[in-house]
């Protein structure tokens, strides 16, 4: 709590317009007693900040500025998270406090857990962390009064596996994240603890594997996505910084020996390039990526393959599959894409390329 009484006056008395010598004639006291108020050099009796708070038509509280902290729950757990995201070590005695006034407010309990996760990172403080784990123990059977809809039950069982990795204890983690791992999504962590262990570097190979075609697999829909965006959007210097980026990755991704599915997927980006490259004004670097379209459409029609182990780390032998709606066959992809696309221009060069191979 803070109390600005000094200024409180120095504002009300100015909103009336009235001079430190008219103030003092109303109050009946010395135009040094309403200066010193004013600078905080001395308080006035209680008896005249009543009689002041009638005057100005304001109530003792305001008239003192009282600056209250909102100690309510929702407002405690912002200020925590905020500590949270600055690494203020200071938010960890609000958090005690809060703790103390609210032991059983699931946001409470859950925003201490972070803070002090996040600050024992932050400071290397093996203590905070297991009080970050404590705290997260706690947190769990008071689920039931969550409403935020990004924090579930999941939620708490990753962070504390997180946690008992930071602690080096690997096994605890391990044993978190498989209990978890609904369609390989704690794969890439699990895969990663194993790897640390020499003896264990088989045991790893499938969880890396799984994650990264997993990710491999996002990340494609992601660009495709956000390609979509500026397309739509007419910001094809956006498309143009986009391609640009991903295409080194994803030509990448297949092994060089064999043919991929990557190879049809890539087929349908460049062409999509070239079309930007068009929209940007640049007909021979789209002549370019039309030209290397159909290459790869041509050598994925000629031995098409769906099988996973053609991306380059995944591990071999491995017997899951592809799917895709880009069309039966990479040139009927190209067709689709075309169409998607709308633009005359890059269908007579799509045109001119097929028909000169």
């Amino acid at each position: 709590m803070e109390i600005k009484l000094a200024e409180s006056i120095r504002t009300f008395r100015k909103e009336r317009s009235l001079t430190q010598e008219q103030l003092a004639e109303v109050l009946g006291v010395t135009v040094g007693a309403v200066y010193k108020w004013e600078a905080g050099l001395s308080t006035p009796e209680l008896p005249l900040i009543v009689e002041m708070a009638d005057f100005f038509d304001t109530s003792i509280d305001v008239l003192l500025g009282y600056i209250l902290k909102d100690n309510r729950i929702d407002a405690t757990a912002r200020r925590l998270r905020h500590c949270q995201r600055v690494k203020d070590l200071n938010g960890l005695e609000e958090a005690e406090k809060a703790l103390k006034k609210y032991p059983n407010s699931f946001i409470i309990v859950y925003r201490s857990a972070m803070l002090y996760q996040a600050l024992g990172l932050y400071k290397r403080d093996n203590a905070k962390l297991r009080r970050a784990l404590e705290l997260l123990e706690k947190a769990r059977p008071l689920l039931h009064q969550n409403t935020n809809p990004r924090i579930s039950e999941q939620t708490l069982y990753v962070a504390m596996a997180e946690i008992s990795q930071d602690l080096e204890d690997d096994e605890r983690a391990l044993e978190i994240f498989r209990q978890h791992n609904t369609d390989g999504l704690y794969s890439d962590s699990i895969g990663m603890i194993l790897a640390k262990d020499a003896k264990r570097v088989q045991e790893a190979l499938p969880y890396l594997s799984e994650s990264l075609l997993i990710h491999e697999a996002a990340l494609v829909r992601t660009v495709m996505g956000y390609l979509n965006l500026f397309l739509n959007s007419r910001d094809y210097a956006q498309a143009q910084a986009l391609l640009a980026w991903a295409l080194p990755i994803f030509t990448a991704m297949p092994r060089p020996e064999c043919t991929s599915f990557m190879d049809k997927i890539n087929s349908v980006f460049y062409l999509f390039q070239a079309h930007v490259m068009f929209k940007t004004g640049q007909p021979e670097e789209a002549r370019t990526s039309a030209e290397e379209a159909h290459r790869l459409a041509v050598r994925f029609d000629a031995a098409p393959s769906y099988a996973a182990d053609t991306i380059r780390f995944a591990m071999p032998g491995e017997d899951s599959t592809v799917n895709d709606d880009l069309g039966e066959t990479a040139a009927q992809a190209a067709q689709n894409a075309l169409k998607q696309m709308d633009d005359p221009q890059t269908t007579t060069l799509w045109q001119e390329v097929c028909g000169a191979r």
